[in-house]
């Protein structure tokens, strides 16, 4: 490769520099990270100059590259960002640069740079775009198409992609890899490792993310937190089987130390191109701070809040009636239920699993999208007209990707079942995989919802997806073909085709919990279910680390029941009403079994929500990095640092008697701040004699502190004891 200062090009925006060497065969990335000023003069020059790394012995007799596609052409040994085989042969891709535009008509706030790559060995044409949004945050889309008139394998022999990976370098200071994993009722548990030699890869092999999903890949200085340390994060946007990865080698990644990337994992023959025809990769999207993890979760969340799709009326109090009434769908009771709920200020009652023909329980029906007349011998109307009484939303409760054996769609319709022609693998939760890329089942699904949508005047729709897809294989003429990638699509045109028919209409994406929460998703749906478990104690680190990428309007949390469902944990009213109160808030407990006086303290935690609601899902996520791990301290904080609501929770017990001074982030230190208690779901209860002194004036009105106290100083809090939280709202003084 040359080395040219002439041909640097840089996107640049909110602090955050991209800049790129358009350099032949193939332009390599100079920096990502830090703005370092406009790339003119000596700063140009010496980019280009350092991005040489040195020779290495026992190594090629040039200095390795690592550029925006890089192979083993140019000396890379990990992960290429190619792989594919046109029966055996082509398997050594070398794309050559053809053409390329860049747009940087709004310097300083963003751009986009796009590359065209031509290769002979494999018959294909690649194009890389590079974009750089107004909040920083960085978007590669790679895109393949087979072009014939490349390679004289190209019209003769198809090309089997085995991978395509957006992959970016990253320098030796990011030392340690944060990602996540989880299972069901335990999403995006946080684990951290060294980022040592080697390859840290994470794959979903589950036809979705799944409740492992490693969600965001970050890595970053030693000790980075919430609010320091510089980092590097990755996140795959996109609905089906993924990859991640951080890899380094002892040689290196050019003149970088290691490689950051995700792309999607296809499976053996997932995509086989014939000429002309394309693949495009999910959008990798890559984000940069020197300010920790809070500020990756800023950029991300400004970022969905500036779409046009993005929910702009208040978030409304829901009622899903699932772990109220279960499936015993009655209308007397239902509407007993829906009569405590407007009483307490409920605004969307959404009606679960149960409606629907033959679903008594969860062994049948599914795929028998019509209303079960024998539990609904009028239909849905009279329960919608009380809703509508009410002056409430109605929404309803779908898993169209599935399907029961054991329903009339199945056993009219065998072949819409995914799986092998040599016979089906067990059933989860008694059920399979609808076919949904098959195009008769595709417009099954969406005639039947559709009508329903017109027919009841929908304003809702939770759309759940409750098992893995394994063996996940086509037995349409294509013969088993792989089929998650194509299910996919499927997905994203089902919804995206209900979305265009029904402006209005808003769904919520479940799988069994929080099992597909990606930005794919999140692309064509209003709201995240995080988990199916409404324990607040587990309900609270789910929805913190869900909060990395998705803001707090887009998270349904949900009262439930003193005994949790999922846990069998009982707990404290007030505790669950408060970590339900700071996301989208709904109840899902049985109101008509809840006595006057607790029906009081919900009717006031909804007053509360509706009080600072416009705060909530507009604010800053910060949270406080805290020695003790027993405890946690969140907030939401105006754009303007004016107002924010902070939760200091405690989950178990543990050694310090004192938390000492907690540090509140966020704030602005130029000014001054009331600082009050609201202690009106009921006063937490103390693992201590008393209170430090200014929490007790702070319960009765508001105390003033200077934003260098609370910011920088910090404030002692009280001692709680475990399963319990405290409010504090925190107003810029006049």
């Amino acid at each position: 490769m040359n080395t040219s200062a002439d041909n640097v090009v840089a996107l640049r925006a909110d602090g955050v520099a991209f800049i790129l060497e358009l350099a032949q065969p193939l332009p390599r990335v100079l920096h990502w990270g830090a703005d370092l000023g406009e790339p003119v003069g000596e700063l140009t020059s010496a980019l280009a100059l350092t991005a040489v790394p040195a020779l290495l012995n026992n190594s090629p007799d040039s200095p390795r590259d690592f550029s925006v596609l890089p192979t083993e052409f140019e000396g890379w040994s990990g992960t290429p960002a190619i792989s594919g085989n046109a029966q055996g042969r082509a398997t050594t891709p070398r794309p050559r640069l053809t053409g390329h535009s860049v747009d940087t008509s709004t310097t300083g706030h963003g751009g986009s740079i796009t590359l065209e790559f031509a290769d002979e060995i494999t018959g294909i044409r690649t194009e890389v775009r590079y974009r750089l949004d107004r909040f920083g945050v960085l978007s590669v889309d790679l895109s393949l198409v087979r072009d014939a008139g490349l390679s004289p394998l190209s019209g003769a022999i198809p090309y089997t992609l085995d991978g395509l990976i957006a992959l970016l370098p990253v320098p030796d200071r990011a030392t340690e890899i944060l990602d996540f994993t989880g299972k069901w009722c335990r999403e995006r548990s946080p684990q951290r490792s060294p980022l040592g030699f080697g390859t840290h890869l994470r794959t979903a092999h589950r036809g979705k993310p799944g409740h492992d999903s490693p969600f965001l890949l970050a890595c970053g200085t030693a000790g980075f937190g919430f609010g320091h340390g510089e980092l590097w994060a990755v996140h795959l946007a996109w609905s089906g089987d993924q990859r991640y990865l951080a890899e380094r080698l002892p040689e290196g990644a050019g003149a970088l130390s290691a490689a950051l990337g995700a792309g999607e994992a296809l499976h053996s023959g997932e995509i086989i191109l014939d000429d002309g025809e394309r693949y495009d990769a999910p959008t990798a999207l890559f984000v940069w701070s020197n300010r920790g993890l809070d500020a990756v979760t800023d950029r991300l969340h400004r970022r969905l809040r500036a779409r046009p799709s993005h929910p702009r009326s208040p978030r409304p109090l829901v009622l899903n009636t699932w772990e109220a009434v279960y499936f015993d769908h009655d209308l007397d009771r239902l509407t007993a239920l829906i009569e405590r709920a407007a009483s307490v200020g409920v605004e969307r009652i959404v009606l679960d699993d149960g409606w629907f023909r033959g679903r008594r329980q969860a062994d049948a029906g599914l795929g028998d999208w019509f209303v079960d007349e024998d539990v609904w011998p009028e239909g849905l109307a009279p329960l919608v007209e009380v809703v509508r009484a009410h002056g409430m939303q109605f929404g309803l409760w779908f898993e169209p990707e599935m399907i029961n054996l054991d329903s009339d769609l199945a056993r009219e319709h065998p072949d819409w079942v995914l799986g092998p022609r040599q016979g089906l693998g067990p059933a989860s939760r008694s059920q399979h995989v609808l076919d949904i890329a098959n195009p008769e089942a595709y417009e099954y699904l969406l005639e039947r919802i559709d009508h329903l949508v017109r027919l009841h005047e929908i304003d809702y729709l939770k759309w759940d997806h409750n098992r893995d897809l394994l063996e996940a294989v086509s037995r349409g003429r294509d013969g088993d073909r792989p089929s998650v990638h194509r299910q996919t699509l499927a997905l994203y045109r089902l919804l995206d085709e209900l979305r265009r028919r029904h402006p209005h209409l808003e769904i919520e994406t479940c799988s069994g919990g929080g099992g597909r929460i990606d930005l794919g998703i999140l692309d064509r749906t209003d709201r995240v279910w995080a988990s199916d478990c409404n324990d607040p104690v587990e309900r609270a680190q789910i929805e913190r680390w869900t909060r990395t990428i998705v803001p707090p309007e887009l998270i349904g949390s949900h009262l439930g029941a003193d005994r949790s469902h999922t846990t069998t944990r009982r707990t404290d009213l007030s505790f669950r009403l408060g970590i339900a109160l700071t996301a989208h808030a709904g109840i899902e407990q049985d109101l008509t079994a809840v006595d006057d006086e607790q029906l009081a303290l919900i009717a006031r935690w909804s007053a509360m929500y509706r009080e600072f609601r416009a705060l909530l899902h507009s604010g800053r996520i910060v949270n406080a990095d805290l020695a003790d791990d027993a405890t946690a301290l969140s907030g939401i904080v105006s754009e303007d640092g004016g107002e924010a609501l902070f939760t200091w929770a405690r989950f178990v017990t543990s050694t310090p008697g004192q938390s000492g001074r907690i540090r509140l982030p966020g704030l602005d230190r130029e000014r001054d701040y009331l600082v009050s208690v609201r202690e009106d779901l009921g006063a937490a209860s103390r693992h201590q004699g008393d209170d430090p002194a200014w929490v007790a004036l702070a319960a009765e009105s508001s105390v003033r502190m200077p934003g260098t106290l609370l910011a920088d100083a910090g404030i002692p809090l009280p001692t709680l004891n475990p399963q319990q939280a405290m409010l504090i709202h925190v107003r810029a003084s006049a």
